[in-house]
C-alpha cells in the first residue's frame, strides 16, 4: 500500500512539473512553427523561435522573463513566440541549423523569422546563454535591440 501511494505521489509530482516546464518535450516543433507563421501573417508580427530545454537553468530564467518580466509586454507586442525543445542536444537540431542558430554556443538561443519564414535575426555567439546572470534588464535590452531588426 505504501509503495502504491509513493508511486502515485511521484506521478502527481512529475505531472505537475511537466505542466510547468517551459518546453513541451512532446511537441511537433515543425508543425508549431508553421502554425505560428500562419498566425504571424494575420497579425503581421515576426515569429520568435526560442530554442532551449527543460533541464537548462538559463532557459528557465529566460522563459520566466519572457512570460512575466519586463520583456513580456515587448514580446507580446512585437512577436509571435514559439518554443522549441532541443532535449539534451538531440532534438530539433535540424531546425536550429536551418535558421543559422549554432546551439553549440549555448542555449537558450533564438531566431526571428519574417512572416514568410525567412530568418531576420539569429543568435550566433550565445547571446542569451547566460540569462541567469543577465537579469531582466539585460534580457529586455537584448529584445528591444532585436525587435528593431524587424523588416
Amino acid at each position: 500500500m505504501l509503495k502504491t501511494f509513493t508511486w502515485s505521489l511521484l506521478a502527481v509530482a512529475f505531472s505537475a512539473n511537466a505542466a510547468t516546464a517551459p518546453y513541451d518535450e512532446l511537441a511537433n516543433a515543425p508543425a508549431q512553427i508553421q502554425t505560428s507563421l500562419q498566425e504571424a501573417k494575420v497579425t503581421n508580427k515576426p515569429v520568435l523561435v526560442v530554442f532551449g530545454a527543460n533541464w537548462c537553468g538559463d532557459c528557465k530564467v529566460l522563459d520566466m522573463s519572457l512570460k512575466t518580466g519586463p520583456s513580456a509586454p515587448l514580446i507580446q507586442q512585437h512577436f509571435k513566440m514559439v518554443k522549441v525543445n532541443v532535449g539534451k542536444f538531440d532534438r530539433n537540431l535540424d531546425i536550429a541549423e536551418a535558421y543559422g542558430v549554432p546551439l553549440k554556443k549555448g542555449i537558450p538561443a533564438v531566431a526571428i523569422l519574417s512572416i514568410d519564414g525567412k530568418v531576420i535575426y539569429a543568435t550566433k555567439t550565445g547571446e542569451l546563454a547566460d540569462a541567469r546572470n543577465m537579469g531582466d534588464t539585460a534580457i529586455y535590452d537584448f529584445f528591444v535591440k532585436v525587435a528593431s531588426t524587424k523588416p
